[in-house]
Protein backbone atom coordinates (compact mmCIF):
# COMPACT_ATOMS: atom_id res chain seq x y z
CA UNK A 1 0.00 0.00 0.00
CA UNK A 2 1.18 3.21 -0.55
CA UNK A 3 1.91 6.38 1.81
CA UNK A 4 2.19 9.02 -0.80
CA UNK A 5 -0.28 11.49 -1.79
CA UNK A 6 -0.14 12.76 -5.61
CA UNK A 7 -0.52 16.39 -5.81
CA UNK A 8 -1.90 17.12 -8.71
CA UNK A 9 0.38 20.07 -9.16
CA UNK A 10 3.42 17.75 -9.06
CA UNK A 11 2.70 14.52 -10.08
CA UNK A 12 2.34 13.13 -13.85
CA UNK A 13 1.05 9.65 -15.30
CA UNK A 14 3.58 8.56 -17.88
CA UNK A 15 1.84 6.49 -20.44
CA UNK A 16 4.29 4.61 -21.84
CA UNK A 17 3.40 3.37 -25.83
CA UNK A 18 -0.31 3.24 -25.67
CA UNK A 19 -0.28 2.04 -29.34
CA UNK A 20 -2.45 -0.22 -30.64
CA UNK A 21 0.06 -2.61 -31.37
CA UNK A 22 0.64 -3.44 -28.30
CA UNK A 23 -3.09 -2.82 -26.45
CA UNK A 24 -5.31 -3.83 -29.25
CA UNK A 25 -6.77 -6.85 -30.67
CA UNK A 26 -5.06 -7.66 -34.17
CA UNK A 27 -1.34 -5.66 -32.74
CA UNK A 28 1.30 -7.41 -33.80
CA UNK A 29 2.51 -7.43 -30.07
CA UNK A 30 -1.21 -8.16 -27.87
CA UNK A 31 -0.97 -11.85 -28.75
CA UNK A 32 2.18 -12.21 -26.72
CA UNK A 33 1.24 -10.31 -23.57
CA UNK A 34 -2.47 -11.21 -24.21
CA UNK A 35 -2.21 -13.96 -21.00
CA UNK A 36 -0.56 -11.44 -18.75
CA UNK A 37 -2.81 -8.32 -19.91
CA UNK A 38 -5.69 -10.14 -19.18
CA UNK A 39 -5.03 -12.26 -16.03
CA UNK A 40 -3.91 -8.51 -14.26
CA UNK A 41 -6.97 -7.05 -16.08
CA UNK A 42 -4.63 -4.64 -18.07
CA UNK A 43 -7.24 -2.57 -20.30
CA UNK A 44 -9.53 -1.98 -17.31
CA UNK A 45 -6.99 -1.00 -14.87
CA UNK A 46 -5.39 1.57 -17.83
CA UNK A 47 -9.07 2.61 -18.35
CA UNK A 48 -9.35 3.20 -14.14
CA UNK A 49 -6.20 5.40 -14.16
CA UNK A 50 -6.90 7.00 -16.82
CA UNK A 51 -9.93 8.71 -15.61
CA UNK A 52 -8.58 9.39 -12.09
CA UNK A 53 -5.79 10.84 -12.85
CA UNK A 54 -7.39 13.20 -15.26
CA UNK A 55 -10.63 13.86 -12.79
CA UNK A 56 -7.78 14.72 -9.94
CA UNK A 57 -6.44 17.26 -12.66
CA UNK A 58 -2.93 15.22 -12.85
CA UNK A 59 -0.90 15.91 -16.33
CA UNK A 60 -1.16 13.15 -18.64
CA UNK A 61 2.17 12.52 -20.44
CA UNK A 62 2.23 10.22 -23.58
CA UNK A 63 5.48 8.64 -23.48
CA UNK A 64 5.84 7.00 -27.10
CA UNK A 65 8.39 4.53 -28.53
CA UNK A 66 9.79 5.09 -32.21
CA UNK A 67 7.31 4.33 -34.93
CA UNK A 68 9.17 2.29 -37.24
CA UNK A 69 9.41 3.43 -40.64
CA UNK A 70 11.72 1.79 -43.33
CA UNK A 71 15.60 2.31 -42.74
CA UNK A 72 15.24 2.20 -39.18
CA UNK A 73 18.38 0.85 -37.31
CA UNK A 74 19.60 -0.73 -40.36
CA UNK A 75 22.61 0.78 -40.32
CA UNK A 76 23.43 1.00 -37.04
CA UNK A 77 26.49 -0.20 -35.35
CA UNK A 78 24.80 -1.31 -32.03
CA UNK A 79 21.18 -2.12 -32.24
CA UNK A 80 19.88 -3.92 -29.53
CA UNK A 81 18.05 -6.78 -29.55
CA UNK A 82 14.36 -5.57 -28.80
CA UNK A 83 15.08 -2.91 -31.88
CA UNK A 84 16.23 -5.98 -33.94
CA UNK A 85 12.57 -7.04 -33.48
CA UNK A 86 11.41 -4.11 -34.50
CA UNK A 87 13.09 -3.94 -37.63
CA UNK A 88 12.11 -7.38 -38.27
CA UNK A 89 8.24 -7.04 -37.34
CA UNK A 90 8.02 -3.65 -37.93
CA UNK A 91 6.46 -2.50 -34.81
CA UNK A 92 4.22 0.61 -34.43
CA UNK A 93 5.25 1.25 -38.04
CA UNK A 94 4.95 5.13 -39.06
CA UNK A 95 1.39 5.32 -40.85
CA UNK A 96 -0.11 2.49 -40.31
CA UNK A 97 -2.70 1.16 -38.03
CA UNK A 98 -0.51 -0.45 -35.44
CA UNK A 99 1.06 2.50 -34.76
CA UNK A 100 -1.68 4.65 -34.19
CA UNK A 101 -2.80 5.52 -30.63
CA UNK A 102 -5.47 2.67 -29.13
CA UNK A 103 -8.43 5.05 -29.36
CA UNK A 104 -9.43 4.71 -25.55
CA UNK A 105 -5.83 6.30 -24.65
CA UNK A 106 -5.15 8.09 -27.19
CA UNK A 107 -3.65 11.91 -26.36
CA UNK A 108 -6.48 14.74 -25.10
CA UNK A 109 -5.96 18.30 -25.08
CA UNK A 110 -3.63 19.43 -22.54
CA UNK A 111 -2.03 16.21 -22.86
CA UNK A 112 2.05 16.25 -23.30
CA UNK A 113 3.17 13.93 -26.04
CA UNK A 114 7.13 13.59 -25.43
CA UNK A 115 9.38 12.95 -28.24
CA UNK A 116 9.79 9.48 -29.45
CA UNK A 117 12.49 6.92 -27.65
CA UNK A 118 14.87 4.28 -30.47
CA UNK A 119 15.20 2.10 -26.98
CA UNK A 120 13.88 1.27 -24.26
CA UNK A 121 13.95 4.79 -21.59
CA UNK A 122 11.19 7.09 -22.10
CA UNK A 123 14.02 9.84 -21.34
CA UNK A 124 17.14 8.56 -23.51
CA UNK A 125 17.80 11.25 -26.12
CA UNK A 126 13.91 12.90 -25.55
CA UNK A 127 12.58 15.93 -24.33
CA UNK A 128 10.57 14.48 -21.27
CA UNK A 129 13.14 15.24 -19.01
CA UNK A 130 12.42 18.93 -19.35
CA UNK A 131 8.81 18.31 -20.24
CA UNK A 132 8.47 17.47 -16.87
CA UNK A 133 10.58 20.18 -14.96
CA UNK A 134 9.10 23.18 -17.07
CA UNK A 135 5.62 21.45 -15.76
CA UNK A 136 6.74 21.32 -11.94
CA UNK A 137 6.98 17.68 -11.87
CA UNK A 138 8.71 15.79 -8.61
CA UNK A 139 6.46 12.83 -8.59
CA UNK A 140 5.78 10.10 -11.76
CA UNK A 141 3.53 7.15 -11.75
CA UNK A 142 4.96 4.96 -14.88
CA UNK A 143 2.20 2.91 -16.93
CA UNK A 144 1.92 1.26 -19.96
CA UNK A 145 3.84 -1.57 -22.18
CA UNK A 146 6.26 -3.37 -21.61
CA UNK A 147 6.45 -3.52 -17.56
CA UNK A 148 10.34 -5.13 -17.75
CA UNK A 149 11.59 -3.12 -20.77
CA UNK A 150 10.48 0.61 -21.25
CA UNK A 151 8.38 0.62 -18.15
CA UNK A 152 11.56 -0.03 -16.34
CA UNK A 153 13.90 1.47 -18.37
CA UNK A 154 11.77 4.71 -17.89
CA UNK A 155 11.02 4.16 -14.26
CA UNK A 156 14.65 3.57 -13.35
CA UNK A 157 16.01 6.62 -15.46
CA UNK A 158 13.19 9.01 -13.91
CA UNK A 159 14.53 8.13 -10.19
CA UNK A 160 18.61 8.73 -11.89
CA UNK A 161 17.15 12.15 -12.45
CA UNK A 162 15.33 12.75 -9.12
CA UNK A 163 11.86 12.01 -9.51
CA UNK A 164 9.68 10.55 -6.64
CA UNK A 165 8.64 7.04 -8.83
CA UNK A 166 5.47 5.14 -8.58
CA UNK A 167 5.25 1.43 -11.06
CA UNK A 168 1.31 0.15 -10.79
CA UNK A 169 1.86 -3.57 -11.06
CA UNK A 170 -1.45 -4.25 -12.80
CA UNK A 171 -1.26 -2.13 -15.09
CA UNK A 172 1.17 -3.27 -17.32
CA UNK A 173 2.24 -6.35 -19.07
CA UNK A 174 5.06 -8.49 -20.06
CA UNK A 175 5.63 -11.45 -22.44
CA UNK A 176 6.45 -13.84 -19.39
CA UNK A 177 4.88 -14.36 -15.75
CA UNK A 178 8.78 -14.58 -15.24
CA UNK A 179 8.92 -11.22 -16.56
CA UNK A 180 6.67 -9.50 -14.20
CA UNK A 181 8.07 -10.67 -11.37
CA UNK A 182 11.12 -9.76 -12.08
CA UNK A 183 10.31 -6.21 -13.08
CA UNK A 184 7.97 -5.78 -9.45
CA UNK A 185 9.32 -8.05 -7.24
CA UNK A 186 12.98 -8.17 -8.05
CA UNK A 187 14.34 -4.90 -9.70
CA UNK A 188 11.49 -2.81 -8.99
CA UNK A 189 11.98 -2.56 -5.09
CA UNK A 190 15.91 -0.94 -6.30
CA UNK A 191 14.62 1.99 -7.55
CA UNK A 192 11.15 2.57 -7.14
CA UNK A 193 10.03 4.90 -4.41
CA UNK A 194 6.21 3.22 -4.12
CA UNK A 195 4.90 -0.24 -6.00
CA UNK A 196 1.07 -0.30 -5.57
CA UNK A 197 -1.90 -1.95 -7.60
CA UNK A 198 -4.33 0.07 -9.32
CA UNK A 199 -6.77 0.18 -6.36
CA UNK A 200 -4.05 1.73 -4.21
CA UNK A 201 -2.84 4.11 -6.76
CA UNK A 202 -6.74 5.40 -6.70
CA UNK A 203 -6.96 5.41 -2.87
CA UNK A 204 -4.05 7.61 -2.91
CA UNK A 205 -5.28 10.35 -5.81
CA UNK A 206 -7.16 13.74 -3.71
CA UNK A 207 -10.48 14.03 -5.79
CA UNK A 208 -9.97 10.98 -8.19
Amino acid sequence: MSNVTYDAKSTALLFVDPYNDFLSEGGKVWPFIKDIAEEVGLLDNLRTINKAVRDAGIQVVVVPHRRWQPGDYECWCHPSPSQRKVMQGHHFARGEWGGEWHPEFAPQPGDIVAHEHWGSSGFANTDLDFQLKQHGISHVVVVGLLANTCIEATARYAQELGYHVTLVRDATAALQREMMHAAHELNGPTYAHSIVTTRELVEAIPGA
